[in-house]
């Protein structure tokens, strides 16, 4: 019996009924399939006939968000979500004009963690999005440094994206700057050589899942099933 929000959501928004085959995930890789055998308003009851796991993907993909403005937050955690990105970190750039007082951080995470698992539910994924707590420059910098491979997106770089190649295991680190672009101080943090999405400058919720396309098409997605 699946009952709760989760399950009263299954039955009377979604009007899954019996019959309609169903599969259920923890959002760490366990899942269960079966058909619906009951639904009600608390929820719906499963004849579960398979379980399984899905392995972790790798390599990870970290995308490390510069706090934007208004609906481009949630735009931007909905998509990466969707394209597969394993892990986001709100980054407070310098130039993100983000007030880090503890209920800002605060209400800031709540929605963008709840932005995540509700694409991670929609796009059925087995592993779901995780949101990291707000970064500083600083531990974006460690992040980059621990990194198989970093790709700090700069409109004035050199070296394009789509000639890096990600490892098989380890981290993908992505950087998006805020609207108003990563600063000369957050580059000389970073330590790592910028690189060049493509020929236009892209807004910053849209930069990230744009890139991690690019790399997911070069490692994780030759393989997918």
């Amino acid at each position: 019996m699946l009952g709760g929000a989760e399950g009263r959501h299954a039955a009377v928004v979604r009007r899954i009924g019996p019959g309609e085959r169903v599969r259920l995930t923890d959002g760490v890789g366990n899942f269960a399939e079966g058909a619906v055998v009951a639904s009600s308003k608390s929820g719906i009851t499963v004849a579960v006939d398979q379980r399984g796991s899905v392995p972790k993907p790798a390599p990870r993909l970290v995308v490390v968000q510069a706090l934007p403005k208004g609906e481009r937050a949630e735009l931007a955690v909905e998509m990466l979500t969707e394209v597969g990105v394993d892990l986001i970190v709100p980054w407070n750039a310098d130039r993100s004009q983000f007030r880090a007082n503890p209920e800002r951080v605060e209400k800031t995470l709540t929605k963008w963690r709840s932005w995540a698992f509700e694409a991670s539910k929609q796009s059925r994924r087995s592993w779901f999005c995780e949101v990291a707590p707000v970064a500083s420059t600083a531990e974006v910098a460690r992040l980059v440094h621990d990194a198989g491979l970093a790709a700090v997106l700069h409109e004035e770089a050199k070296t394009p994206l789509a000639t890096l190649n990600p490892p098989t295991t380890g981290d993908v680190v992505i950087v998006v700057g805020p609207e108003g672009g990563i600063t000369d101080a957050e580059l000389e943090a970073f330590a790592a050589e910028p690189v060049l999405l493509g020929d236009t400058v892209l807004r910053t919720s849209t930069a990230g899942v744009a890139a991690a396309s690019v790399l997911l098409a070069r490692s994780r997605w030759r393989t997918a099933v």
